[in-house]
């Protein structure tokens, strides 16, 4: 059973940066494809990046040259570095191991962009 912990999010104003962290333990982690959702209130949890076993990145369109996911397969963890944040961002993130068509899930952390 795949266990994943996010840590890291906050309160955050316009323009500034925050540091996503998601250790996982329970399964091959270097086989798994790794990512980032988030959920903002009233609406659906939409993918913001996620990163393949081989190292492929994909992000939203809504982040792209803002946010950064890198994974480090010797501690199990997957990093999320967002910066220029806006309100927009808000949201609960969460963060999502796939392997074999199997789907985990973090509890959440929730970043909060307000000045």
């Amino acid at each position: 059973q795949v266990q994943l912990v996010e840590s890291g999010g906050g309160l955050v104003q316009p323009g500034g940066s925050l540091r996503l962290s998601c250790a996982a333990s329970g399964g091959l982690f270097i086989m798994m494809t790794m990512g980032w959702y988030r959920q903002a209130p009233g609406k659906q949890r939409e993918l913001v990046a996620y990163i393949t076993s081989g190292g492929t990145i994909t992000y939203s369109d809504s982040v792209k040259g803002r946010f950064t996911i890198s994974r480090d397969n010797a501690k199990n963890t997957v990093t999320l570095q967002m910066n220029s944040l806006t309100p927009d961002d808000t949201a609960v993130y969460y963060c999502n191991s796939q392997l074999l068509g199997r789907h985990a899930w973090g509890q959440g952390t929730q970043v909060t962009v307000s000045s």
